[in-house]
């Protein structure tokens, strides 16, 4: 005998099921590279919904998006810290646009460059109208860092929803890595743009990848209606 409790218990199975198979199918899209911006006069006209994401040099933003869309070379990774020195954009699908901000607290980097990615990345942050949200990087080794307290802030202030996202967690033993997640979401508790779920990530195991294209596709522009039927 099924009870009501039993009942709402598939559905929220279906349902996460289902946001998942959604996630799965969009970033199996074709996702392409549409230009390089060093400055807002370069950012593209689009009235896709976008995805940001940011993060300190060498948090594994470009192996994370790489992994998102299953293509190994479609972000470029490097060893080297602050390669990334523009706002890269990509279509993908036709359904959402996403941005990989220079990463931020690269010390080594000569001051003016510095000054450059640091006033781009501000200008957008709070410039950009059609940015849906913004997926702040977090190492999970590291936790969150003065520099991205400085991020935070400013997203607060611009009343630009990010959630955090905490990357490398498969090089975290589970108890350490549990109380690095209570530890940022008690810090995001005092953040007013800060969305309260965190998603634990492994691009190199793939760790929560699904999840995080779940969250991202139901931010996106509507599907198809042979999609729909393809889910259906």
């Amino acid at each position: 005998m099924t009870t009501p409790e039993s009942d709402n218990n598939k559905k929220v199975g279906n349902d996460t099921a289902q946001a998942l198979e959604q996630g799965r199918l969009l970033f199996a899209k074709q996702c392409d590279f549409i230009l390089g911006a060093t400055n807002m006069n370069q950012v593209p006209v689009s009235e896709l919904p976008e995805i940001a994401f940011a993060g300190r040099s060498n948090v594994g933003k470009s192996s994370l998006i790489n992994a998102l869309t299953g293509r190994n070379t479609l972000a470029r990774t490097s060893n080297t810290p602050g390669r990334t020195r523009q706002v890269n954009f990509f279509d993908l699908g036709g359904r959402l646009m996403l941005a990989d901000l220079p990463g931020y607290g690269y010390a080594r980097a000569p001051k003016t460059e510095i000054a450059q990615w640091t006033t781009l990345i501000e200008d957008y942050l709070r410039g950009r109208v059609g940015l849906r949200r913004v997926c702040l990087l977090i190492d999970a080794r590291h936790g969150i860092k003065a520099t991205d307290n400085q991020v935070m802030k400013l997203l607060d202030q611009a009343a630009v929803v990010y959630q955090v996202v905490l990357t490398k967690c498969d090089k975290v033993k589970k108890a350490p890595l549990q109380a690095r997640q209570k530890e940022v979401s008690t810090t995001l508790a005092g953040h007013t743009a800060a969305h309260p779920e965190i998603i634990v990530t492994s691009a190199r195991k793939g760790h929560g990848i699904a999840e995080l294209r779940a969250a991202l596709t139901s931010l996106a522009a509507p599907g198809t209606l042979a999609e729909h039927e393809k889910l259906g």
